[in-house]
């Protein structure tokens, strides 16, 4: 089952993080075991319609739309916002510091984020 959504870049993201976790057993253990927890993504694109994603790393699932438990962590962020965190062109840390990304819920979650993004090809975004 796809995760894209058409108007979004970061979809292409979130498909790519399909693929490359949840596609592969042997990552997607490995990310389990060391993540163990429910992000959801909150997506805002430049025509400002939002779009909810969820990377369900309790049981190893990604999908457009709110998972079936609550996260452990709540992220919002600009479209493009997302996609220079995912490619590596935006620091995470400075992102939320500069007001770009808010967060609710398990701060730490936030710091084990770029594990998860660095998952997939950078060259591929």
């Amino acid at each position: 089952m796809s995760v894209k959504v058409t108007g979004f870049k970061s979809s292409e993201v979130f498909e790519q993080l399909k693929i490359n976790i949840t596609d592969n057993e042997t990552k997607k253990k490995e990310i389990i075991k060391k993540i163990n927890a429910i992000y959801e993504f909150n997506v805002k694109n430049e025509e400002g319609k939002t779009q909810i994603w969820t990377i369900d790393l309790k049981k190893g699932v990604i999908q457009s739309g709110k998972g079936s438990a609550e996260p452990d962590i709540s992220i919002n962020l600009s479209d493009d916002t997302f996609v220079q965190l995912a490619s590596g062109k935006l620091n995470g840390q400075k992102a939320f510091m500069s007001g770009k990304i808010k967060v609710e819920g398990n701060m730490m979650l936030a710091t084990k984020l770029d594990s998860i993004l660095s998952s997939i090809p950078r060259a591929k975004l």
